[in-house]
């Protein structure tokens, strides 16, 4: 039997849900979780992280398509996934990374609605056991602390 205890979940379990987008500025449950913020863009740690450290950049505008980016929107999205390699590796000096995006359903998005950029420090091991037999991942720092790791680096 698996026994994994994720306490921070109760709480979004139990809370009330935001109406709207939950990565819409004006609805986002999770401010706390934001560590840098510009014109166009704010970068913020994954409640749910695959590994810690795992970053999210999100537009302030709701868009679904990069086709819906303005020129300064893409600028600055792209300017903050090279910020945040470079905050990641001097705080946290991972072997490697993965940024990606997950655009619709289809390609696992859990949420399609609002375009966003995974930036995702990696660890030669970092996908051990757990995640290859037992299928579960093991984040092994709360996500409010990587907050407090990575902010003064932004």
């Amino acid at each position: 039997m698996d026994l994994i205890f994720a306490p921070w979940r109760m709480a979004y379990i139990r809370g009330e849900k935001p109406a709207g987008c939950v990565l819409c500025r004006d609805s986002l449950r999770e401010k706390e979780l934001v560590v840098c913020e510009g014109k166009n863009c704010f970068v913020m740690v994954n409640r749910y992280p695959y590994t810690s450290g795992h970053l999210m950049i999100v537009p302030f505008r709701h868009l679904k398509s990069l086709a819906e980016l303005l020129p300064e929107e893409r600028q600055e999205l792209f300017a903050y996934m090279d910020l945040s390699v470079r905050v990641l590796t001097e705080a946290m000096t991972p072997e490697g990374f993965n940024i990606g995006m997950n655009l619709g359903k289809a390609a696992g998005a859990g949420i399609d609605d609002h375009l966003h950029v995974h930036v995702v420090p990696r660890w030669v091991g970092d996908t051990n056991f757990m995640r290859v037999i037992g299928k579960v991942s093991v984040i092994p720092e709360d996500v409010t602390g990587t907050c407090e790791l990575l902010r003064p680096f932004f």
